[in-house]
């Protein structure tokens, strides 16, 4: 006989909706999949950070009380654990024909025991290689060899890994997981947000933006160090960091001596307010620092931008440069000063000569078509519950 009940199907992160980050949105999307084919969906998620704005879902939201770290942030190994612990227990009791797990990897380690313990299958989403991104940062040999470990385990336990791009496909399959395990369901932003139609932000003075995490491997720094390169030309232009991260510090001590009073940070802002300032931008930043490992990224900021028409500065090569210049979507520039201080200049002077004003439609019009996360989403949806299906 045919069970006809719903697929149950629990998502456990750290991270969800009203929390703001590229994780956030994307599970979102995926459990908006998952809602619009029926399924039972519940989250086993952490209490949104102090001040974070009233959301109701319809389905099981599940919040657990969490340790953050000074920035309110849910990062750091303490602060993990502080999640995952209560969250092998949380699904030991959690009826489910099918358990999603994001990143970190220690999350997907609690998700593989308890599913193994619990007989059912689990899902890993892989939006990228947590311990290639490590690997970038100031951590002892020991930690990311254990890290590592722990990435594997998940990762070759998960009866279907979903991976944002082939590129971090690949580095799935580096863990020896088998291809037939792997699905790419692509990655985005949401278009009802981060579109061109509605407000723009400013001053009226030429700003960059960047947005999102600010991390050592992201190497933000080199877009304030090619700052003075571009007021000599262009003195009333300034950058505009919206987010956090551990590489928030010395960036501010590096804006205050190299361009004081030209660079301002602004913190954590709702998805709306940051279109809002990105739409009005002259420019949108993206780096990653090269030789580090983690040259796959396509980091979510690049959609977001193109999205609101503004033209992307990517620093760095791989496949982010190439996901900018391929597809027309702004300047793909050497991780040096000069070059990038020169794909600003050009950004400012198009801007000023109103010579970008018919790109910003076709930049727009790309994302729709190619990075709409509820594309995606329904895409993690579908094999999400295919993986349930089977398992029944």
């Amino acid at each position: 006989m045919t069970d006809k009940r719903p697929l149950k199907v629990t998502v456990a992160s750290r991270l969800f909706t009203p929390e703001v980050g590229a994780a956030s949105f994307r599970l979102q999307a995926l459990v908006d999949g998952l809602v619009a084919q029926d399924a039972e969906v519940s989250v086993l998620t952490t209490r949104p950070p102090h001040g974070s704005p009233a959301f109701t879902a319809p389905y099981k939201l599940s919040r657990w009380p969490v340790l953050r770290d000074a920035g309110g942030n849910v990062r750091g190994y303490v602060q993990y654990m502080s999640f995952d612990l209560p969250a092998f227990f949380r699904l030991l009791f959690s009826p489910a024909d099918v358990v999603v797990s994001e990143p970190p990897p220690t999350t997907g380690v609690m998700v593989a025991l308890s599913s193994a313990l619990r007989r059912r299958p689990f899902v890993y989403y892989a939006a990228d290689i947590w311990t290639e991104a490590l690997s970038a940062t100031d951590v002892p040999g020991i930690v990311i060899r254990v890290m590592r470990a722990a990435e594997g385990f998940a990762l070759r336990r998960a009866a279907k890994v979903i991976a944002i791009s082939d590129a971090v496909a690949e580095k799935v399959g580096e863990f020896g997981v088998p291809a037939d395990r792997v699905v790419v369901v692509g990655n985005g932003i949401d278009t009802s947000v981060f579109g061109p139609a509605g407000e723009s932000a400013g001053t009226g003075d030429p700003y960059f933006v960047y947005t999102g995490t600010m991390s050592e491997w992201q190497g933000a720094d080199i877009f304030i160090r090619a700052l003075p390169a571009v007021l000599a030309e262009h003195p009333g232009a300034s950058i505009r960091f919206f987010g956090q991260g551990s590489d928030e510090p010395h960036l501010r001590e590096l804006a205050a001596q190299t361009a004081p009073g030209r660079v301002h940070f602004g913190g954590v802002i709702p998805p709306a307010e940051a279109a809002q300032w990105i739409r009005g931008a002259s420019g949108a930043l993206v780096s990653i620092k090269p030789g580090q490992g983690y040259d796959f990224a396509k980091p979510t900021k690049i959609y977001a931008a193109a999205g609101c028409g503004t033209p992307v500065i990517f620093a760095g090569t791989g496949e982010g440069a190439a996901l900018v210049a391929d597809n027309g979507l702004g300047e793909a520039a050497k991780y040096d000063v000069d070059s990038v201080a020169g794909a600003m200049r050009r950004v400012l002077d198009a801007r000023h000569n109103g010579d970008d004003d018919g790109s910003r439609d076709a930049r727009a019009g790309w994302v729709e078509r190619h990075a709409s996360l509820a594309n995606s989403g329904q895409h993690a949806a579908a094999a999400v519950l295919a993986v349930a299906q089977s398992g029944r």
